[in-house]
């Protein structure tokens, strides 16, 4: 049979229920740990969760660099002879995919049947290579009504975009480039009789893809209508799409590739694209973290309180274990040891309560969502139908382990206080 310490088991026969006040606050510092443990790891999970979630979201639909052609300042310039700066570009061992695009917004305007006024919305406009696009982007596969078909004047739009503008497939739509609207404002002001005529497309698809930014402000043309509209040349396009086999690996490819590119290129990564996003995350759960902490350390002035009560209560015993040879070290360990056993039931505790919350948290969501009548995670502001959480092992590690230094040292002064006590004075008055 195991044989503990005689302080250890001194501290379990001490902590073992009973009907005492000083029970009682023992309870209540686990307790408070428990809870403190609990929320810190399902806080700091659904933040993770959404970070997690957005990343995979933006990045299904957005590559992980996009490469540009600069001019001297540093401008962005129309980038020529993609072909061969896609197969340079596709050579590099982390690249899964390269895709030219053409970017730009347009202003589009429904063509509905008689008796109905037409409605103008200026979304930007994504030209694509449809035979590279899926190895760059989730686009293809997600398709929910028609097909992924842009051949001709075909045009694909989001799902919100078209549910806003209530089109379906097979409706058309005219969409004037900028330098049309321009052609367009002077032709106006030189009163001019002849004045440019928008593009027709035909909707032949609608996609969803899991972001409501994209799916409410993007639509899809081919790579050759997009350079029709900006006036491209043939070999000529914004840029190229890099799809990595690891978005962590970004910024080294970046490394790897404008040396080989040369200096008239520059190449943007997937934070730089959505920095406020994901800086917002990282400092939401930052916060998050050190203000939830505070629950942690109004569970350790419990903790400091129980032991306090604990000592006084327990002068006639430390009086006799002195007496009869107890050090001053064994007396502290003996009641640090509570302090230890406390924290270890509270984050044990608390781990347990927080793994079923978060397994079990939509659920809760849609049960709370029935009780009140309150959408408690919208999805037009969160970009999020369910609600998501990841859990990381580093955080967890950190959570727990700083609780349990936290109740360890809430514990240091009570038992440095007992160590000292001298047997005279605990035992004078009994």
């Amino acid at each position: 049979m195991l044989r503990l310490p005689f302080e250890a088991f001194l501290a379990l026969r001490y902590l073992r229920p009973r009907r005492t006040f000083v029970s009682v606050i023992t309870f209540i510092s686990i307790l408070g740990v428990t809870l403190g443990v609990a929320v810190l790891i399902i806080v700091i999970s659904v933040m993770s969760g959404f970070d997690r979630e957005w990343r995979d979201r933006i990045l299904g639909f957005n590559a992980h660099s996009k490469v540009y052609q600069v001019d001297a300042l540093g401008r962005q310039v129309p980038l020529k002879d993609y072909s061969a700066v896609v197969k340079r570009i596709g050579a590099n061992a982390h690249v899964v995919g390269a895709a030219p695009f053409v970017r730009g917004q347009v202003l589009v305007k429904t063509q509905p049947q008689e008796g109905a006024s037409p409605r103008v919305l200026a979304p930007l406009l994504l030209g694509i290579d449809p035979e590279l696009e899926g190895k760059v982007s989730i686009l293809p596969t997600n398709i929910v009504a028609g097909e992924f078909d842009v051949e001709g004047n075909g045009l694909l739009v989001g799902i919100e975009f078209a549910r806003g503008l209530d089109l379906r497939v097979g409706d058309r739509l005219a969409i004037y480039s900028q330098s049309k609207l321009e052609q367009l404002e002077k032709a106006y002001r030189t009163d001019e009789q002849v004045a440019p005529i928008a593009s027709e497309y035909k909707i032949h698809g609608i996609f969803d893809v899991g972001f409501s930014e994209y799916n409410s402000m993007i639509v899809v043309s081919s790579l050759e209508n997009a350079q029709e509209l900006y006036e491209f040349e043939e070999d000529s396009v914004h840029g190229v799409q890099v799809r990595l086999d690891d978005p962590f690996n970004a910024e080294l490819v970046r490394k790897q590739l404008l040396p080989m590119l040369g200096p008239d290129y520059a190449i943007e990564t997937w934070r730089e694209e959505n920095p406020k996003i994901f800086d917002a995350l990282q400092v939401e759960k930052s916060m998050m973290f050190y203000l939830l902490f505070f629950i942690m350390i109004v569970a350790a002035f419990g903790i400091v309180n129980s032991q306090i009560t604990f000592v006084v209560q327990k002068t006639r015993e430390i009086g006799i274990l002195k007496a009869i040879g107890a050090t001053n070290r064994q007396v502290l360990y003996l009641f640090m040891s509570q302090s230890i056993i406390i924290g270890v039931f509270g984050v044990a505790c608390g781990f347990g309560l927080a793994m079923l919350a978060v397994t079990y948290r939509n659920e809760f969501l849609h049960f709370m969502t029935r009780v009140t009548g309150f959408e408690l995670l919208p999805a037009a502001i969160y970009q999020v139908y369910e609600l998501p959480a990841d859990i990381v092992a580093n955080d967890i590690a950190l959570i727990c382990g700083t609780a349990f230094v936290t109740c360890v040292l809430a514990g240091l002064f009570p038992a440095w206080k007992a160590s000292r006590l001298q047997p005279v004075e605990a035992l004078r008055y009994e």
